[in-house]
């Protein structure tokens, strides 16, 4: 049976895993590096977890031990999809504790709610085990420089779920970038548009007998269950979710950051609210939103959002515009479109490939090897796209854009670290409040 987890299991096993007692360590990967297989869990498998573990236990060198939910309805589909690719059917279990014991297993998949996501890396990489995370890789700044201590202290690949790190298209267009096919570049717009309809006042009910809440709260504060979180809104609530801007602004604003090559920013600014359906429902995030993030190196990133509507720019619903003393470039999910200064346009590239089997299963067309990146990483076969020092800087850009657009105050930040600076209002945000007893630890 599955053990429940609490506060005292938990900090348990930060102590273990502190001292490097938990099993597993370096000799899980000797054993899986000894028949070219990875032996992997999922945790978290409703969406995008389903995704990951149908596009992990589809590749030749690993397969997936566990499937791990504290919602039980979903752990069969999940199972049936991997036992479908690998031949083999998965465990169903519902704390991630049992995985991280299992000396054979060698890495951990987290698709989590957003508030679990450093947290469990962080168990993960102390008990010996590579992780992905996907992204958000934190829900507040001060996970993303835990991490970035865990990475380095533990010594495990870790890979944040930015996919677009691993599409051959953003590869070349970055590269090109680079090269200065569009002259010095200085400024990236970015934006996302979702028609999300409202998800109505939440109501205290009796929590299911199919669902943990406990274990599914896990580091947040508790609250009492309502009927509108569970398994997708919690997005748009504070305690848990992050909002639009790293729900899915995350892989905009990476790759604006990438393709301009700065890393933290000096001045934050952003402006939001719910507007499309004001006083509708209790969505306490923004479904309208700018961040405007400038740089010390003269360069700036703005990424709008708005989620009530679907609207087309530069013929997308999603994108990043690079503009450069040269001319511009037009980046969509799998292509992108070079233009002069005077708007005429130069090439369009599109439908690139690592090879013929590539295709992420969620997002068909978007041919990225971000999952065969981590497994050839662990097997010592190829370095890692997105590692923590990477990820965190990229995903700090939309924590910083949610905490000025909370507060309403422009943010000064030190450029060497992404710190807020002079703004103590802010500057609480960096961190967040945890349930006695469930505070992360590296």
């Amino acid at each position: 049976m599955d053990r429940k987890i609490n506060r005292r299991d938990f900090n348990k096993l930060s102590a273990l895993t502190g001292l490097g007692l938990v099993a597993g360590g370096s000799s899980a990967i000797m054993a899986s590096s000894a028949n070219s297989k990875v032996v992997l869990a999922v945790a978290g498998i409703h969406s995008r977890g389903l995704d990951l573990t149908q596009k992990f236990s589809g590749l030749n060198n690993c397969s997936i031990k566990y499937v791990i939910d504290v919602d039980n309805r979903y752990l069969p589909k999940a199972a049936d999809a991997a036992e479908e690719n690998q031949g083999k059917r998965p465990l169903e279990i519902k704390d991630f504790r049992k995985a991280l014991d299992d000396k054979n297993v060698d890495g951990l998949i987290i698709a989590t709610p957003e508030q679990w996501h450093a947290p469990m890396a962080i168990e993960a990489v102390k008990a010996g085990k590579h992780v992905y995370v996907e992204k958000p890789c934190s829900h507040n700044p001060a996970e993303g420089e835990m991490l970035i201590k865990a990475e380095k202290k533990y010594g495990k690949v870790m890979q944040m779920g930015n996919q677009r790190r691993s599409f051959k298209v953003v590869e070349q267009m970055i590269r090109e970038i680079h090269e200065g096919l569009i002259g010095d570049v200085y400024f990236a717009r970015a934006w996302y548009a979702r028609k999300r309809g409202p998800i109505g006042m939440g109501k205290v009910v009796p929590v299911p007998d199919y669902l943990d809440w406990d274990l599914w709260q896990g580091p947040a504060p508790r609250t009492d269950y309502r009927d509108n979180i569970h398994p997708y809104n919690w997005h748009w609530f504070w305690n848990w979710g992050t909002g639009e801007a790293l729900n899915n602004g995350t892989h905009e604003l990476d790759v604006a950051r990438w393709g301009l090559e700065v890393d933290y920013p000096s001045r934050v600014t952003s402006l939001g609210g719910r507007f499309h359906y004001p006083d509708q429902d209790d969505w306490e995030f923004f479904d309208t939103q700018n961040i405007t993030l400038e740089f010390p190196e003269k360069k700036m990133i703005t990424w709008e959002a708005l989620s009530g509507l679907s609207v087309s720019t530069c013929s997308g619903d999603r994108g990043v515009m690079f503009c450069g003393t040269k001319g511009r470039i037009e980046y969509l999910s799998s292509s992108y479109k070079v233009f002069d200064l005077d708007g005429e346009l130069i090439s369009d590239v599109t439908g690139l490939r690592k090879s013929a089997d590539d295709t992420n299963t969620s997002d068909p067309g978007l041919n990225d090897y971000h999952a065969e990146n981590f497994i050839d990483a662990i097997l010592g076969k190829d370095t890692i796209n997105s590692p923590m020092t990477e990820g965190h800087k990229s995903v700090l850009l939309g924590h910083l854009g949610n905490i000025a657009a909370k507060t309403g105050t422009l943010l000064n930040c030190n450029p060497k670290n992404g710190h807020i600076i002079g703004n103590p209002e802010a500057e609480k945000m960096w961190s967040r409040e945890y349930e006695p007893g469930w505070e992360p630890k590296v």
